[in-house]
Protein backbone atom coordinates (compact mmCIF):
# COMPACT_ATOMS: atom_id res chain seq x y z
CA UNK A 1 0.00 0.00 0.00
CA UNK A 2 2.49 2.69 -1.29
CA UNK A 3 1.52 6.29 -1.79
CA UNK A 4 3.71 10.03 -2.41
CA UNK A 5 3.98 12.42 -0.28
CA UNK A 6 3.33 15.26 -2.11
CA UNK A 7 3.07 17.68 1.08
CA UNK A 8 5.36 17.51 3.16
CA UNK A 9 7.30 16.40 0.36
CA UNK A 10 8.86 13.55 0.64
CA UNK A 11 9.63 9.32 -0.77
CA UNK A 12 7.17 6.63 -1.15
CA UNK A 13 5.53 5.66 1.78
CA UNK A 14 3.34 3.52 3.86
CA UNK A 15 -0.51 4.30 5.00
CA UNK A 16 0.27 2.83 8.04
CA UNK A 17 3.07 5.33 8.29
CA UNK A 18 0.91 8.36 7.60
CA UNK A 19 -1.44 7.56 10.42
CA UNK A 20 1.06 6.66 12.50
CA UNK A 21 2.70 9.72 12.02
CA UNK A 22 -0.74 11.64 11.65
CA UNK A 23 -2.05 9.74 15.12
CA UNK A 24 1.64 10.80 16.80
CA UNK A 25 1.18 14.35 16.11
CA UNK A 26 -2.25 14.45 17.19
CA UNK A 27 -1.11 14.64 20.91
CA UNK A 28 0.30 18.53 20.57
CA UNK A 29 -3.93 19.30 20.18
CA UNK A 30 -3.91 21.77 18.35
CA UNK A 31 -6.97 24.20 19.23
CA UNK A 32 -9.60 26.18 17.26
CA UNK A 33 -8.50 29.00 15.39
CA UNK A 34 -4.88 27.53 15.99
CA UNK A 35 -2.46 30.95 15.27
CA UNK A 36 0.04 28.62 14.35
CA UNK A 37 -2.05 27.25 11.13
CA UNK A 38 -3.49 30.75 10.54
CA UNK A 39 0.16 32.09 10.54
CA UNK A 40 1.06 29.69 7.96
CA UNK A 41 -1.97 29.86 5.49
CA UNK A 42 -1.42 33.64 5.58
CA UNK A 43 2.49 32.78 4.55
CA UNK A 44 0.70 30.10 2.01
CA UNK A 45 -1.42 33.20 0.64
CA UNK A 46 0.62 35.54 0.64
CA UNK A 47 2.75 32.90 -2.28
CA UNK A 48 -0.17 32.46 -4.26
CA UNK A 49 -0.76 36.29 -3.87
CA UNK A 50 2.96 37.00 -5.81
CA UNK A 51 2.72 39.19 -8.91
CA UNK A 52 4.83 36.42 -10.98
CA UNK A 53 1.82 33.62 -9.93
CA UNK A 54 -0.86 35.98 -10.18
CA UNK A 55 -0.09 36.70 -13.38
CA UNK A 56 0.57 32.77 -14.79
CA UNK A 57 -2.75 31.25 -12.61
CA UNK A 58 -5.31 34.70 -12.13
CA UNK A 59 -7.69 31.37 -10.83
CA UNK A 60 -5.16 31.37 -7.39
CA UNK A 61 -6.34 34.61 -6.57
CA UNK A 62 -9.32 33.89 -5.11
CA UNK A 63 -7.66 31.20 -3.13
CA UNK A 64 -4.86 33.41 -1.72
CA UNK A 65 -7.54 35.79 -0.89
CA UNK A 66 -9.65 33.94 1.03
CA UNK A 67 -6.46 31.84 2.87
CA UNK A 68 -5.54 35.51 4.38
CA UNK A 69 -5.41 36.21 7.90
CA UNK A 70 -7.60 38.70 7.72
CA UNK A 71 -10.22 36.42 5.92
CA UNK A 72 -9.46 33.41 8.46
CA UNK A 73 -10.49 35.67 11.04
CA UNK A 74 -13.40 36.79 9.91
CA UNK A 75 -14.33 33.22 9.67
CA UNK A 76 -13.26 32.29 13.03
CA UNK A 77 -14.99 35.12 14.72
CA UNK A 78 -18.15 34.28 12.65
CA UNK A 79 -17.54 30.57 14.45
CA UNK A 80 -17.22 32.26 17.83
CA UNK A 81 -19.93 34.17 17.68
CA UNK A 82 -22.26 31.57 16.87
CA UNK A 83 -20.72 29.28 20.07
CA UNK A 84 -21.60 31.72 22.29
CA UNK A 85 -25.18 31.94 21.59
CA UNK A 86 -25.30 28.33 21.79
CA UNK A 87 -23.13 28.54 25.14
CA UNK A 88 -21.27 25.31 23.37
CA UNK A 89 -17.28 24.87 23.51
CA UNK A 90 -15.83 23.81 20.05
CA UNK A 91 -13.12 21.39 19.52
CA UNK A 92 -11.55 19.35 16.52
CA UNK A 93 -13.40 16.40 15.09
CA UNK A 94 -9.91 14.65 15.03
CA UNK A 95 -8.72 12.96 11.76
CA UNK A 96 -10.24 14.23 8.51
CA UNK A 97 -9.91 12.70 5.28
CA UNK A 98 -10.41 14.29 2.22
CA UNK A 99 -11.10 13.22 -1.12
CA UNK A 100 -10.91 15.87 -3.92
CA UNK A 101 -11.80 15.29 -8.04
CA UNK A 102 -8.98 16.35 -10.69
CA UNK A 103 -11.05 18.44 -12.63
CA UNK A 104 -10.87 21.68 -10.23
CA UNK A 105 -7.20 21.82 -9.51
CA UNK A 106 -7.62 24.01 -6.18
CA UNK A 107 -10.82 22.65 -4.47
CA UNK A 108 -8.95 20.35 -2.08
CA UNK A 109 -7.17 23.41 -0.38
CA UNK A 110 -10.89 24.77 0.68
CA UNK A 111 -11.59 21.87 2.58
CA UNK A 112 -8.45 21.13 3.84
CA UNK A 113 -7.79 24.83 5.07
CA UNK A 114 -10.81 24.84 6.48
CA UNK A 115 -10.86 21.72 8.55
CA UNK A 116 -7.12 22.74 9.59
CA UNK A 117 -8.12 26.22 10.85
CA UNK A 118 -10.66 23.88 12.97
CA UNK A 119 -8.10 22.35 14.68
CA UNK A 120 -7.98 18.76 12.47
CA UNK A 121 -5.38 16.73 11.57
CA UNK A 122 -5.91 15.91 7.64
CA UNK A 123 -4.96 13.65 5.12
CA UNK A 124 -5.27 14.69 1.49
CA UNK A 125 -5.62 12.36 -1.10
CA UNK A 126 -4.26 14.40 -4.59
CA UNK A 127 -5.27 12.59 -7.64
CA UNK A 128 -2.76 10.85 -9.93
CA UNK A 129 -4.38 13.13 -12.87
CA UNK A 130 -3.57 16.38 -10.64
CA UNK A 131 -1.17 18.51 -12.51
CA UNK A 132 -0.84 22.10 -13.88
CA UNK A 133 -2.13 24.56 -11.27
CA UNK A 134 -2.17 21.85 -8.48
CA UNK A 135 1.35 21.72 -8.60
CA UNK A 136 1.99 24.98 -8.07
CA UNK A 137 -0.04 25.07 -5.32
CA UNK A 138 1.74 22.34 -3.72
CA UNK A 139 5.18 23.75 -4.41
CA UNK A 140 3.93 26.73 -2.65
CA UNK A 141 2.54 24.61 0.07
CA UNK A 142 6.16 23.07 0.37
CA UNK A 143 7.94 26.52 0.16
CA UNK A 144 6.01 27.66 2.90
CA UNK A 145 6.88 25.12 5.37
CA UNK A 146 10.08 26.94 6.19
CA UNK A 147 8.80 29.48 8.35
CA UNK A 148 6.08 27.73 9.60
CA UNK A 149 5.89 26.18 13.19
CA UNK A 150 6.70 22.35 13.10
CA UNK A 151 3.53 21.04 14.11
CA UNK A 152 2.21 22.02 10.29
CA UNK A 153 4.23 19.20 8.73
CA UNK A 154 3.44 17.07 11.82
CA UNK A 155 -0.40 17.18 11.74
CA UNK A 156 -1.03 17.95 7.98
CA UNK A 157 -0.35 15.19 4.79
CA UNK A 158 -1.66 15.39 1.20
CA UNK A 159 -0.55 12.21 -0.55
CA UNK A 160 -0.83 10.70 -4.10
CA UNK A 161 -1.76 6.70 -4.81
CA UNK A 162 -3.45 5.37 -7.64
CA UNK A 163 -7.14 3.33 -7.13
CA UNK A 164 -5.77 1.51 -4.30
CA UNK A 165 -9.46 0.44 -3.13
CA UNK A 166 -6.80 -0.65 0.04
CA UNK A 167 -5.37 2.45 0.67
CA UNK A 168 -8.57 4.56 0.25
CA UNK A 169 -10.07 1.69 3.11
CA UNK A 170 -7.78 2.37 5.93
CA UNK A 171 -7.89 5.47 5.03
CA UNK A 172 -11.59 5.92 6.02
CA UNK A 173 -11.57 3.16 8.23
CA UNK A 174 -9.22 5.57 10.24
CA UNK A 175 -10.67 9.49 10.16
CA UNK A 176 -13.17 11.25 11.68
CA UNK A 177 -14.59 13.18 9.06
CA UNK A 178 -14.48 11.98 4.83
CA UNK A 179 -15.01 14.56 2.67
CA UNK A 180 -15.93 13.48 -0.68
CA UNK A 181 -15.77 16.24 -4.06
CA UNK A 182 -17.05 14.73 -7.15
CA UNK A 183 -20.02 13.46 -8.76
CA UNK A 184 -22.92 11.30 -7.89
CA UNK A 185 -20.39 8.88 -9.04
CA UNK A 186 -17.57 9.15 -6.85
CA UNK A 187 -19.86 9.53 -3.63
CA UNK A 188 -21.65 6.61 -4.06
CA UNK A 189 -17.88 4.74 -5.05
CA UNK A 190 -16.23 5.84 -2.02
CA UNK A 191 -19.07 5.06 0.65
CA UNK A 192 -18.06 1.32 -0.34
CA UNK A 193 -15.26 1.85 1.93
CA UNK A 194 -17.15 2.28 5.62
CA UNK A 195 -16.23 4.35 8.31
CA UNK A 196 -15.80 4.04 12.09
CA UNK A 197 -19.51 4.14 13.79
CA UNK A 198 -19.03 7.74 14.91
CA UNK A 199 -17.46 9.28 12.20
CA UNK A 200 -19.58 10.96 9.40
CA UNK A 201 -19.05 11.56 5.72
CA UNK A 202 -19.31 15.55 3.84
CA UNK A 203 -20.82 15.01 0.54
CA UNK A 204 -20.41 17.34 -1.86
CA UNK A 205 -22.01 15.46 -5.52
CA UNK A 206 -22.87 16.72 -8.78
CA UNK A 207 -24.24 20.30 -8.90
CA UNK A 208 -25.31 22.46 -11.33
CA UNK A 209 -25.22 26.31 -11.48
CA UNK A 210 -26.42 28.93 -13.87
CA UNK A 211 -26.28 32.71 -14.62
CA UNK A 212 -29.21 35.56 -14.53
CA UNK A 213 -29.48 39.06 -16.64
CA UNK A 214 -32.03 42.02 -15.28
CA UNK A 215 -32.55 43.16 -19.17
CA UNK A 216 -33.32 46.33 -17.92
CA UNK A 217 -30.34 46.25 -15.46
CA UNK A 218 -28.06 46.05 -17.81
CA UNK A 219 -29.46 48.57 -20.33
CA UNK A 220 -29.20 50.87 -16.87
CA UNK A 221 -25.38 49.93 -16.38
CA UNK A 222 -23.51 51.96 -18.49
CA UNK A 223 -20.87 50.78 -21.28
CA UNK A 224 -17.67 50.45 -18.65
CA UNK A 225 -20.18 48.77 -16.36
CA UNK A 226 -20.92 46.29 -18.92
CA UNK A 227 -17.72 45.19 -19.79
CA UNK A 228 -16.56 44.92 -16.91
CA UNK A 229 -19.43 42.25 -15.80
CA UNK A 230 -18.53 40.27 -19.06
CA UNK A 231 -15.00 40.01 -18.35
CA UNK A 232 -15.77 38.57 -14.47
CA UNK A 233 -18.58 36.68 -16.18
CA UNK A 234 -15.70 35.10 -18.60
CA UNK A 235 -13.92 34.52 -15.35
CA UNK A 236 -16.89 32.20 -14.16
CA UNK A 237 -16.44 30.50 -17.16
CA UNK A 238 -13.14 29.77 -18.92
CA UNK A 239 -11.71 29.29 -15.43
CA UNK A 240 -11.34 25.38 -14.78
CA UNK A 241 -12.72 25.18 -18.14
CA UNK A 242 -16.06 25.21 -17.15
CA UNK A 243 -16.17 22.03 -15.22
CA UNK A 244 -16.27 23.79 -11.84
CA UNK A 245 -19.44 23.04 -10.19
CA UNK A 246 -19.96 26.72 -9.69
CA UNK A 247 -19.33 27.94 -13.30
CA UNK A 248 -22.64 28.86 -15.07
CA UNK A 249 -24.12 26.13 -17.35
CA UNK A 250 -26.92 28.23 -18.77
CA UNK A 251 -27.42 32.20 -18.82
CA UNK A 252 -31.14 33.36 -18.07
CA UNK A 253 -32.09 37.01 -19.55
CA UNK A 254 -35.11 38.30 -17.32
CA UNK A 255 -37.39 40.69 -19.25
CA UNK A 256 -38.29 42.04 -22.26
CA UNK A 257 -37.33 39.16 -25.08
CA UNK A 258 -36.94 42.17 -27.89
CA UNK A 259 -34.54 43.47 -25.83
CA UNK A 260 -33.50 40.51 -24.51
CA UNK A 261 -31.91 39.86 -27.79
CA UNK A 262 -29.86 42.57 -27.98
CA UNK A 263 -28.28 41.93 -23.93
CA UNK A 264 -27.50 38.25 -25.32
CA UNK A 265 -25.74 39.49 -28.97
CA UNK A 266 -23.54 42.38 -26.81
CA UNK A 267 -22.76 39.75 -23.74
CA UNK A 268 -21.45 37.59 -26.34
CA UNK A 269 -19.41 40.10 -27.88
CA UNK A 270 -17.94 41.03 -24.64
CA UNK A 271 -16.89 37.80 -23.46
CA UNK A 272 -15.78 36.88 -26.74
CA UNK A 273 -13.06 40.53 -26.72
CA UNK A 274 -12.57 39.73 -23.11
CA UNK A 275 -10.90 35.64 -23.92
CA UNK A 276 -8.88 37.40 -26.91
CA UNK A 277 -7.93 39.77 -24.58
CA UNK A 278 -6.76 37.76 -21.75
CA UNK A 279 -4.96 35.40 -24.69
CA UNK A 280 -7.11 32.58 -23.18
CA UNK A 281 -7.09 29.60 -26.10
CA UNK A 282 -10.07 26.86 -26.42
CA UNK A 283 -7.75 24.14 -28.20
CA UNK A 284 -9.33 22.06 -30.84
CA UNK A 285 -10.07 19.19 -29.16
CA UNK A 286 -12.10 20.92 -26.76
CA UNK A 287 -13.69 23.19 -29.84
CA UNK A 288 -15.03 20.25 -31.03
CA UNK A 289 -16.30 18.57 -27.72
CA UNK A 290 -18.68 21.82 -27.84
CA UNK A 291 -19.75 21.24 -31.04
CA UNK A 292 -20.65 17.55 -30.38
CA UNK A 293 -21.98 18.98 -26.85
CA UNK A 294 -24.19 21.88 -28.60
CA UNK A 295 -25.81 19.47 -31.39
CA UNK A 296 -26.42 16.87 -29.21
CA UNK A 297 -28.35 19.24 -26.87
CA UNK A 298 -30.37 20.63 -30.40
CA UNK A 299 -30.80 16.73 -31.82
CA UNK A 300 -32.72 16.53 -28.57
CA UNK A 301 -35.04 19.30 -29.28
CA UNK A 302 -33.83 21.59 -26.21
CA UNK A 303 -32.25 24.01 -28.93
CA UNK A 304 -33.69 25.88 -31.51
CA UNK A 305 -30.45 27.53 -32.80
CA UNK A 306 -26.84 27.30 -32.52
CA UNK A 307 -24.07 29.73 -32.79
CA UNK A 308 -20.19 29.55 -32.62
CA UNK A 309 -17.49 32.52 -32.35
CA UNK A 310 -13.84 30.95 -33.72
CA UNK A 311 -13.31 28.36 -31.04
CA UNK A 312 -13.65 30.46 -27.90
CA UNK A 313 -17.66 30.73 -27.66
CA UNK A 314 -20.50 28.37 -28.09
CA UNK A 315 -24.33 29.64 -27.79
CA UNK A 316 -27.88 28.01 -27.57
CA UNK A 317 -30.95 29.34 -28.03
CA UNK A 318 -33.11 26.57 -25.26
CA UNK A 319 -36.36 26.15 -26.52
CA UNK A 320 -37.96 26.38 -22.55
CA UNK A 321 -36.02 27.47 -19.51
CA UNK A 322 -36.67 23.90 -18.29
CA UNK A 323 -33.85 22.85 -21.28
CA UNK A 324 -31.17 24.48 -19.37
CA UNK A 325 -28.43 20.95 -19.75
CA UNK A 326 -26.83 20.41 -16.28
CA UNK A 327 -24.30 18.27 -17.77
CA UNK A 328 -20.66 19.77 -18.92
CA UNK A 329 -20.98 20.58 -22.29
CA UNK A 330 -17.02 22.23 -23.34
CA UNK A 331 -14.99 25.51 -22.45
CA UNK A 332 -16.75 28.69 -23.24
CA UNK A 333 -20.40 26.72 -24.00
CA UNK A 334 -23.30 29.47 -22.88
CA UNK A 335 -27.31 28.42 -23.80
CA UNK A 336 -29.71 31.46 -23.25
CA UNK A 337 -33.61 31.24 -22.56
CA UNK A 338 -35.58 34.19 -21.33
CA UNK A 339 -38.20 34.52 -18.83
CA UNK A 340 -40.48 37.53 -17.67
CA UNK A 341 -39.30 37.71 -13.74
CA UNK A 342 -36.81 36.15 -11.68
CA UNK A 343 -39.65 34.12 -9.91
CA UNK A 344 -40.09 32.49 -13.42
CA UNK A 345 -36.96 30.13 -12.35
CA UNK A 346 -38.36 28.67 -8.80
CA UNK A 347 -40.36 25.79 -11.51
CA UNK A 348 -36.75 25.25 -13.73
CA UNK A 349 -34.49 24.92 -9.95
CA UNK A 350 -34.02 21.32 -8.59
CA UNK A 351 -32.39 20.45 -5.46
CA UNK A 352 -29.07 19.42 -7.25
CA UNK A 353 -29.05 23.38 -8.46
CA UNK A 354 -25.90 25.52 -6.57
CA UNK A 355 -24.87 28.53 -7.73
CA UNK A 356 -26.55 31.65 -9.55
CA UNK A 357 -24.30 34.47 -10.48
CA UNK A 358 -26.16 37.58 -11.19
CA UNK A 359 -25.89 40.90 -12.99
CA UNK A 360 -28.54 43.95 -12.40
CA UNK A 361 -30.66 42.68 -10.21
CA UNK A 362 -30.98 44.49 -6.85
CA UNK A 363 -30.55 42.91 -3.05
CA UNK A 364 -34.89 42.94 -2.48
CA UNK A 365 -35.42 41.08 -6.01
CA UNK A 366 -32.72 37.97 -5.21
CA UNK A 367 -34.25 37.87 -1.32
CA UNK A 368 -37.62 37.68 -2.58
CA UNK A 369 -36.54 34.96 -5.00
CA UNK A 370 -34.43 32.65 -2.75
CA UNK A 371 -37.70 32.91 -0.53
CA UNK A 372 -39.88 31.86 -3.13
CA UNK A 373 -37.14 28.97 -3.37
CA UNK A 374 -37.71 27.77 -0.20
CA UNK A 375 -34.35 26.09 0.17
CA UNK A 376 -35.04 23.70 -2.78
CA UNK A 377 -32.76 24.36 -4.46
CA UNK A 378 -29.52 26.61 -5.05
CA UNK A 379 -27.15 27.53 -1.75
CA UNK A 380 -25.05 30.39 -3.07
CA UNK A 381 -26.48 33.78 -4.87
CA UNK A 382 -23.29 36.00 -6.02
CA UNK A 383 -22.55 38.68 -8.73
CA UNK A 384 -20.18 37.83 -11.71
CA UNK A 385 -17.37 37.09 -11.08
CA UNK A 386 -17.89 35.56 -7.69
CA UNK A 387 -19.46 32.41 -8.58
CA UNK A 388 -15.99 30.48 -8.09
CA UNK A 389 -14.48 32.33 -5.36
CA UNK A 390 -14.98 29.67 -2.21
CA UNK A 391 -16.35 31.11 0.97
CA UNK A 392 -16.75 29.04 4.47
CA UNK A 393 -20.39 28.24 3.94
CA UNK A 394 -20.61 26.30 0.64
CA UNK A 395 -23.33 23.41 -0.28
CA UNK A 396 -25.35 24.77 2.00
CA UNK A 397 -22.69 23.50 4.75
CA UNK A 398 -21.40 26.05 7.57
CA UNK A 399 -17.78 23.81 6.63
CA UNK A 400 -16.19 25.53 10.34
CA UNK A 401 -18.97 23.84 12.35
CA UNK A 402 -19.03 20.68 10.46
CA UNK A 403 -15.29 20.02 11.13
CA UNK A 404 -15.76 20.94 14.54
CA UNK A 405 -17.16 18.94 17.92
CA UNK A 406 -18.84 20.89 19.79
CA UNK A 407 -19.92 20.26 23.55
CA UNK A 408 -21.88 21.69 26.34
CA UNK A 409 -21.54 22.06 30.00
CA UNK A 410 -24.54 23.01 31.95
CA UNK A 411 -23.70 23.87 35.65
Amino acid sequence: MKLTARFPAGPLGTVDAVLAAVADARRTRLGVGDRRIVDFLHGFSRRLLAPAVARRHPELGPLGFFLRRAETDRMLARLRAGLELSGALAFPRGLVFHVPPANVDTIFVYSWAVAALAGNANVVRISTRAAGVADVVLDALNESLADADPVVAQTQRMVTYGHDDAITARLSAACDVRVVWGGDHSVTDLRRHPLAPAARDLTFPDRASFAVISVAGWFAADAAARRDAAERFANDVYWFDQAACASPRAIYLVGDPVAASAVQAELVTLVSAAVRDKGWEVDAAMAVEKRVGTYGVAADGDASTVGFVGNAVATLRLTTPAAAPRRWLGAGTLPFATVDRLTDLVPVIQRKDQTLSHFGFDRSELVEFAHALGGRGIDRIVPFGAALSFAAIWDGYDLAREFCRLVTVDA
